[in-house]
């Protein structure tokens, strides 16, 4: 157990600094019986190699982080973690994190089954995509399948709108991404212009928010912008394909001047799905909606009778990007949970025959062979 009397910050001393990081009285609470061991509370607001810098409220300090490096790398520490750090030592260690609200998870390679935590106690995941280049939104879809499981709120921000000045073309891009992001709300902004940043300005404020998309959408840009300084380094896209390099190389915790903030992210160029059935679920609300009507309840809206979601392609009401997409992220996602759940490989191998023997009848039907 730690002296106490190391600790040079009263416990109105860490609210006061500590609450512009999103300190509040349920993380005091949580953190009290490390407090009576003399450890000090502080937000990890940048992880390099085994270190941490954290923000306490003597200000900030580097630690290290020997002591949480458990074989589950979705234990590790994080940005975004708020931790007990030791008062005094050198090095100084971070004995443990505080129980995360939300954590935003993806896959770290699809031939691997381990999921890489991006960041930790994120109220508001900020998806953001160029308007340089043409719209993928079967990514956008895969970015906000993550962050719907994080549980946190997302948010589409379409950056660069400077560069489609027709106001008319700028409207259907919007209704094109509000499409693929039901109950999301979209916004386009320009950082050179100043277009739309008090919108999002008011979003970041409201708690914590990470920004994510791929290298060259603009997000460190954008958070210079909310800065109203340049913190971040920015290198123009290449004018071939509209994409950047990566210029965040680590993932930063910024507080913003108008309250909240702010998590900078690395480009990323792949988005693996862990374990995120809810959230494949919660972007393709309406699929799931048209599957309760359909006659049986494991229909893969494929051929099979009574298929609602196969009706609903029929007449339009949902398109076959949609449904495409859907399956996509769904096989995805059933492979990831197969790496580590035995019962669900099992299940899987079940289906796999099932369909198997479903193609060889068809086939032999259609042979004329079946009598």
């Amino acid at each position: 157990m730690f002296n106490a009397s190391l600790n040079t910050s009263s416990p109105s001393d860490a609210q006061q600094v500590l609450a512009p990081y999103g300190w509040d009285e349920e993380w005091a609470d949580a953190f009290a019986p490390h407090a009576a061991e003399g450890l000090l509370p502080g937000r990890v607001v940048r992880v390099d190699r085994g270190q941490c810098d954290v923000v306490t409220a003597g200000g900030v300090l580097r630690a290290d982080t020997a002591f949480v490096t458990p074989h589950d790398p979705l234990r590790v520490v994080c940005t975004g973690d708020w931790v007990a750090v030791e008062p005094d030592g050198n090095p100084r260690y971070v004995r443990t994190y505080l129980p995360r609200r939300t954590a935003f998870v993806r896959s770290t390679s699809s031939k691997r089954s381990e999921g890489q935590i991006l960041a930790a106690n994120v109220d508001h995941a900020i998806v953001a995509v160029s308007l340089a280049a043409e719209l993928e939104l079967a990514r956008v879809e895969r970015f906000l399948a993550l962050a719907w499981e994080s549980g946190a709120q997302p948010l589409v921000v379409l950056t660069k709108a400077d560069l489609v000045p027709d106001p008319v073309t700028l409207a259907h891009l919007v209704q094109d991404v509000e499409t693929a992001a039901p109950g999301v709300p979209v916004l386009s902004v320009s950082a050179e212009q100043g277009e739309g940043l008090d919108v999002l300005a008011a979003v970041v404020a409201g708690g914590t928010a990470v920004l994510l998309g791929q290298s060259g959408a603009g997000k460190s840009t954008l958070a210079n912008a909310l800065l109203g300084e340049d913190t971040m380094d920015v290198q123009a896209v290449r004018d071939v394909d509209g994409k950047g390099r990566h210029t965040t190389t680590t993932r930063n915790l910024l507080a913003m001047p108008g309250g909240g903030v702010l998590i900078d992210t690395p480009g990323l160029r792949g988005v693996g799905l862990w374990d995120a059935s809810t959230g494949v679920g919660q972007v393709f609300a309406e699929i799931e909606e048209l599957a309760r009507g359909c006659r049986f309840h494991d229909c893969a809206h494929e051929s099979e009778p009574g298929c609602a979601v196969v009706v609903a392609i029929d007449t339009g009401e949902l398109s076959v990007r949609r449904l495409e997409s859907y399956r996509k992220l769904m096989r995805e996602n059933q492979r990831i949970i197969a790496k580590t759940d035995a019962r669900m490989r099992a299940e899987l191998r079940k289906e796999w025959k099932r369909r198997g023997a479903i193609g060889k009848a068809a086939m032999e039907a259609k042979r004329g062979r079946v009598r």
